[in-house]
């Protein structure tokens, strides 16, 4: 099928609907890197005028890829709610971005048809909105999930620690955690990335911030982000796992570059699930995996299938809601310029991130980050920060000094975690609050402390670290 449309007099015609996808998103290297981005402002103009018309029932009935050959579209298909969404079947998608901006349309509306939402149809509104659409749709909109402690109310903005060291040392790694909890963030979830990926690594990460989160009382859950076959080959060691950790993508083919498949992320949370009910540990919830995506991460697989990385990105979190996580976050600059080119592109890309994965249900965060040779600085990441928090963000990343030894990226760092708490009013994930006051930590809702050197939580860390023991 093709579509048409006359912007100035000149007329444009597309071959198909992704071409309609591709060409109507914002500029992206990404997109024009894969030769499927529009040629200029008024093919993009055209392709948009054109997505606005086409309903969401075609948008349903038209797989951007075939299902009998992608697993991810048969998931998103098979997933469907189609009683929900026949009151929404109808409208174009110019008439659903009227009624995801309409005043009447709250945050509950929405939750009561997320699961009638397919991704391609979050990525199509994501396409005809502003960035300050972006915004007011999302702020409606609160997913709320629980492990050891709530993440996602109205008023709460949790803080990843990210405790990463160039070498996994243990002392390093617990310093850095101990300091974050000291700016009251942690919240989200205690999660390293190892710089070894290896089963005896993992597992002795696990053992040591699942001692700490014992002996400190903290009401958090921890993480290792290794690839998922070893983490759950540490847990066959009988190492903790709270949360379950995997990167995701939009295609089937992406996935498998990374190693994996819908089936082994099922057997995964299975395993997880029947682990949690095998310890000792108070668990309020069953969201016990974490994803972590970005755009652009099919393209550079290889496996974007002509799509453009916007849908894709979409798509990746359909793939997300189906395992109903503690915690999603896009990783927005981590990939590169080579798909998001400058701070305008990595902005856009956060918001149109947050929007959609809000939209179809999922606790979103932000690693609101860039790479050293993308065209970006701290300041761009404090303005996507800004913007995401009034978006009603779940969660960011806590990492000392906003930059990332291990991973060679820069961040976003625990003072600025308690910065947007304090600029917007907002609170920690009410469990860790309830400690954080009970430690001296924070008083009235601030952070209470001065010299951080005589606080005794930081006195207590060499005990913290004497008591780690792991053979």
């Amino acid at each position: 099928m093709t579509y048409s449309t006359t912007v100035r007099y000149q007329r444009y015609t597309f071959v198909s609907l992704a071409e309609v996808f591709a060409k109507a998103n914002e500029e992206k290297s990404g997109d024009s890197l894969a030769g499927i981005a529009a040629t200029d402002q008024r093919e993009r103009v055209a392709a948009k005028r054109v997505l606005a018309d086409i309903t969401l029932r075609e948008i349903l009935d038209t797989p951007l890829i075939d299902p009998a050959n992608d697993e991810v579209s048969r998931l998103i298909l098979d997933s469907h709610d189609a009683a929900g969404f026949a009151p929404l079947a109808g409208l174009t998608v110019g008439e659903f971005r009227e009624w995801l901006l309409d005043d009447a349309t709250t945050g509950e509306t929405i939750a009561g048809v997320q699961q009638a939402i397919a991704p391609e149809m979050a990525a199509a509104a994501a396409k005809l909105m502003s960035n300050k659409d972006l915004i007011l749709v999302a702020a409606k909109i609160r997913n709320v999930t629980r492990c050891r402690n709530t993440l996602g109310e109205r008023g709460v903005l949790g803080i990843r620690v990210q405790p990463n060291h160039p070498a996994d040392d243990l002392g390093g790694i617990l310093l850095t955690v101990v300091e974050g909890l000291l700016y009251g963030c942690g919240d989200a979830v205690i999660g390293v990335n190892p710089a070894i990926e290896s089963v005896d690594t993992v597992a002795v990460i696990l053992h040591s911030l699942d001692r700490l989160i014992t002996v400190s009382g903290a009401p958090t859950q921890h993480c290792v982000l290794a690839h998922i076959t070893t983490q759950l080959a540490a847990l066959e060691r009988g190492a903790p796992i709270d949360l379950l950790f995997q990167s995701v993508a939009g295609t089937q083919a992406a996935n498998a570059s990374f190693g994996i498949s819908l089936d082994l992320l099922r057997e995964g949370r299975e395993r997880t699930l029947e682990h949690h009910a095998q310890r000792d540990v108070r668990w309020i919830g069953q969201n016990v995996m974490y994803f972590e995506t970005g755009q652009g991460s099919a393209l550079s697989a290889e496996a974007h299938h002509g799509i453009d990385q916007l849908t894709l990105e979409a798509r990746a979190y359909g793939v997300a809601r189906a395992f109903a996580p503690h915690l999603v976050n896009t990783v927005v600059g981590f990939i590169g310029p080579e798909y998001l080119y400058d701070e305008r592109q990595i902005i856009r890309a956060g918001l149109e991130d947050h929007f959609m994965g809000k939209l179809l249900g999922l606790p979103m965060g932000c690693d609101v980050c860039y790479t050293n040779h993308a065209q970006a600085d701290q300041n761009s990441a404090d303005n996507l920060l800004t913007l995401l928090t009034a978006a009603g963000c779940n969660y960011f990343m806590g990492v000392p000094c906003a930059d990332d030894v291990m991973l060679s990226y820069q961040s976003t760092s625990f003072h600025d975690g308690a910065a947007m708490r304090r600029l917007f009013g907002l609170k920690p994930a009410p469990e860790f609050l309830a400690w954080l006051e009970e430690r001296g930590i924070v008083s009235g809702g601030q952070l209470a402390i001065g010299d951080m050197a005589t606080h005794p939580l930081l006195g207590e860390l060499q005990s913290l670290i004497g008591a780690v023991d792991v053979r």
